[in-house]
């Protein structure tokens, strides 16, 4: 293989589509060792036991875990089962240091409507009343806001011209994200009026939506917000958390949408002092997606989650061979058999972090085998980042974690959550937490 094209394989910012064939050569199923196909389970909440009823799922776990692809993959499966879904990034849509519960429908409502401009739907008399008073704050606003769209069935006319459903949120969403005074504005417009808006988008987009796709043979309409666990926990000039105000004070409207959705949500939410409160919100709890055990609680080698860590390393360098064959191809790859080994145990399971130690390890090495020494320094210098963030408080909580392989709902629990210096693993139901194997190894942790 060339080193150039392993380079690209092993990209942490590239998610596999589950559409793209030469990707799910690289796809490795983690389910069986994560104690639950958590895929399968929230496809057949939708399609076997509520098929025909409003769903809402959230769906959490380390960023960088996999989420984004499991979703990508359970899209594939929805659509295989003759639902039609709406799967977005949600970061793409929202200004993700500052979200209201507003720009969040208004995404969800620009990218379903976007999405199905194909089908013809009568005029959305409420929205058009809801978006006209938006509208009239962009433009009293903004500049050169007014052009030319072309018109649609589905548009409404602002200033005497027709605009098209997904062209005028999708305006107001844009300028929304990259003005912070314009977003707070329109927030402050909307926001007394969730109500209405949800209804509007019930009553003049998904229910007309489902009827159609229903006559066109589909079983539903199914919307994926992804990336919404990305969202920063800043406080709110309240002194509410963005991720309380969202999820807890507003996670009530979040379950109001009239088809199957899932929102992915930030793991720290849950534990929140106001997790208890949160699953009371919502018809199910949160779905988690832990890490990929690599050793068991005790400390010893968890045999099949490590080997599966080989094989998503050794499935990008060798997509088109049998697992088993690609076992006998390490060392094209690796000085040494152990070298691998080490990679993988010290990601701790963490899909993500495993490339970002494989990535620069490449551009260091620029040819094979890869050296383990060089893997070495890779992994002191990403230890001395992180010690770097940690604060004499974190080192003692970190040290609480080693020994009781448990976390509390403390703040400082949060922070080494989000922050990937925790992780969290589950093993036979049962689930437990451990230190970033990165930061293990710091001598501070036996201070």
């Amino acid at each position: 293989m060339d080193i150039k094209d392993f380079h690209k394989a092993t990209n942490p910012a590239r998610t596999l589509k589950a559409r793209n064939e030469e990707d799910q050569k690289c796809y490795i199923d983690f389910s069986e060792v994560r104690g639950e196909d958590i895929i399968s389970t929230l496809k057949d909440s939708i399609t076997i036991w509520n098929p025909d009823e409003p769903t809402c799922n959230l769906f959490t776990g380390h960023i960088g875990c996999g989420k984004s692809t499991e979703l990508l993959r359970l899209q594939v499966e929805l659509e295989a089962a003759d639902f039609y879904v709406v799967y977005f990034e949600s970061s793409e849509d929202l200004e993700i240091t500052d979200v209201d519960i507003a720009d969040v429908f208004l995404a969800i409502a620009s990218r379903i409507s976007k999405s199905l401009e194909e089908i013809v739907l009568e005029e959305p008399k409420k929205f058009q009343e809801l978006l006209q008073g938006a509208w009239n704050i962009l433009n009293s606003e903004v500049t050169g806001v007014k052009g030319k769209f072309a018109g649609q069935d589905i548009g409404y006319t602002v200033d005497g011209q027709k605009l098209s459903l997904s062209l005028g949120i999708g305006e107001i969403t844009t300028k929304m994200k990259s003005d912070p005074t314009l977003r707070t504005k329109i927030n402050q417009y909307l926001a007394p009026q969730k109500t209405n808006l949800i209804k509007a988008i019930n009553q003049e987009l998904l229910e007309p939506a489902i009827s159609k796709l229903k006559q066109q043979g589909k079983n539903g309409l199914v919307v994926i917000v992804d990336n919404l666990d990305r969202i920063e926990n800043t406080v709110k000039p309240w002194g509410r958390t963005q991720q309380e105000y969202i999820f807890v004070d507003q996670g009530e409207y979040l379950t109001q949408l009239n088809c199957h959705v899932i929102y992915t949500m930030p793991l720290a939410l849950k534990f929140s002092n106001e997790y208890g409160i949160l699953t009371q919100r919502f018809p199910e709890r949160p779905k988690i997606l832990p890490m990929v055990p690599v050793k068991y609680s005790d400390g010893s080698i968890h045999q099949q989650g490590l080997e599966l860590m080989r094989q998503m390393i050794l499935a990008r360098a060798f997509p088109n061979l049998a697992p088993e064959d690609r076992l006998n191809k390490i060392t094209d790859i690796f000085d040494t058999p152990a070298t691998l080994d080490r990679l993988c145990q010290v990601s701790g399971g963490h899909v993500r972090d495993i490339l970002k130690l494989l990535n620069p390890w490449i551009m260091k090495d620029k040819k094979f085998p890869l050296q383990g020494n060089t893997l070495e320094q890779i992994i002191r210098d990403q230890r001395n980042d992180f010690s770097l963030r940690l604060s004499a408080e974190e080192w003692q909580l970190l040290r609480h974690v080693k020994e009781t392989k448990e976390v509390s709902d403390d703040l400082g629990y949060q922070k080494l959550i989000r922050s990937r210096f925790v992780f969290e693993y589950r093993d036979q139901g049962e689930l437990w937490f451990d230190i970033n194997p990165i930061l293990a190894e710091s001598e501070k942790l036996s201070e």
